[in-house]
């Protein structure tokens, strides 16, 4: 690409985000057609595809085959696939991401302490339970994903929930194999239940110092795990 070219495929894109940022254009409205936005800026078609392409690839823009493309706000998207090509590449590792999931889940636990509904926590007791009561490793692994998914939601955070979002979608299949892992060692198993038996307690009582102590030790288990797997 040219420098010309460049200059133009960027001209695009801030124009709609320009549009976007001053409200012209709101989520889940359509673009201008293409030819439009061309001969509106002054720049060819193939620069105008070039940035929606680019903004599609970012969240911020989705295409319907025959309707034309809209503005969207995708981020998880986004981050998922980064995060999916930063492993690939080794960039980054399960036991960052681990890490960072921590650190994420431990102002979720703070955020729910406060903000909770009763049916959240009830909620959470019952996938204690299941976890404790399932024999089959991934069934189990399947409730620990949706107790950490449920947390979140009592977090309230829109952003930290499309952050834990992107990570899950990358992590999951790890996820599943290290809950495998742990089952195998009953020290360590016992040590992850109970971490979420205390969460949920911490919770119910809106005790946000349990709840994050509780996450803490959770993530010890996991930490661990990981780096005895020599999968870092």
């Amino acid at each position: 690409m040219n420098d010309k070219n460049e200059k133009a495929y960027e001209k695009v894109i801030e124009h709609i985000k320009n549009e976007i940022w001053q409200g012209t254009l709101k989520r889940g409205e359509r673009l201008p057609p293409e030819r439009e936005l061309a001969d509106s800026l002054g720049v060819s078609r193939n620069s105008v595809r070039e940035a929606i392409r680019t903004l599609g690839l970012m969240g911020f823009v989705s295409s319907m085959q025959g309707a034309g493309n809209f503005v969207t706000c995708d981020i998880q998207q986004n981050m998922s696939e980064s995060l999916r090509m930063m492993l690939l590449l080794g960039e980054t590792n399960y036991l960052q991401i681990c890490q960072l999931r921590c650190g994420l889940e431990t102002e979720n636990a703070r955020l729910a302490a406060e903000r909770i509904l009763p049916k959240q926590v009830a909620r959470l007791q019952e996938l204690v339970c299941l976890m404790r009561e399932e024999t089959n490793p991934q069934k189990a692994s399947a409730y620990d994903q949706e107790f950490h998914r449920l947390l979140c939601e009592a977090s309230g955070n829109r952003l930290i929930k499309s952050l834990f979002g992107a990570m899950l979608s990358t992590f999951n299949d790890f996820i599943s194999t290290m809950y495998q892992r742990i089952a195998e060692e009953p020290e360590q198993f016992e040590a992850l239940h109970t971490a979420h038996e205390q969460l949920v307690d911490a919770l119910a009582g809106h005790n946000a110092d349990m709840a994050i102590q509780a996450i803490w030790r959770h993530f010890e288990v996991v930490e661990d795990s990981i780096r005895k797997s020599k999968i870092l």
